[in-house]
């Protein structure tokens, strides 16, 4: 989906997929070490703005410059600071870090740049760091409750397990699960949940 399709969405009153973080993060969000955290395809930046609040210094990245102002907005609101990034993902660079966290949630790229990214931010976590990531699969398409159209934009746990070399996965599971994140995710859904750690 295009920055001209995401900047429209996100410039509507409610935010898009809510205020509040994803269930999975704020599940694992224990998990992650003190230190900074990358948010890839944060959007309006509900997950920034939640470890911001657990005391993260959060760069949030997205390809949508309305996103992240609506970002900006809702971190002043919850009295805390993220740093944004506008950039497109098929050209981004986590480097160099060291990434105590990176987030992936809904952030769905074609498989040609999960190919080059994913890969690269195991590389750049630190030692002891987790990469948190929820994507629907492609077993969502039978349930049209959110996510992308595109087979191409879905991932299985088999394909993650390859793109995240030296990374131990803690979680690592396909299942389905009620999503009530706004009006586009919402109902039963087919997700992959993550969480892969660099050891120390």
């Amino acid at each position: 989906m295009n920055r001209q399709i995401w900047d429209a969405r996100y410039a509507e009153p409610a935010f898009t997929y809510g205020t509040e973080p994803n269930d999975f993060l704020r599940e694992m969000a224990p998990r992650i070490p003190p230190g900074p955290v990358l948010g890839l395809g944060e959007g309006q930046g509900r997950n920034a703005v939640y470890l911001a609040g657990l005391g993260h210094g959060v760069t949030a990245v997205d390809q949508s410059d309305v996103g992240l102002a609506r970002a900006r907005e809702l971190a002043t609101a919850r009295g805390v600071a993220i740093h944004t990034v506008t950039a497109d993902l098929a050209d981004y660079d986590p480097g160099p870090g060291p990434w105590s966290g990176i987030l992936s949630i809904f952030c769905h790229v074609p498989s040609s740049i999960r190919r080059r990214l994913y890969p690269r931010c195991a590389e750049v976590l630190a030692p002891g760091g987790v990469l948190i990531l929820e994507s629907y699969t492609p077993d969502q398409l039978a349930y049209g409750t959110g996510g992308p159209k595109e087979p191409d934009l879905l991932c299985t746990l088999a394909e993650l397990e390859g793109l995240l070399p030296g990374l131990v996965f803690e979680v690592g599971r396909e299942c389905v699960r009620e999503i009530l994140e706004g009006a586009l995710h919402h109902g039963s859904g087919a997700v992959v949940q993550v969480v892969a750690r660099k050891p120390a």
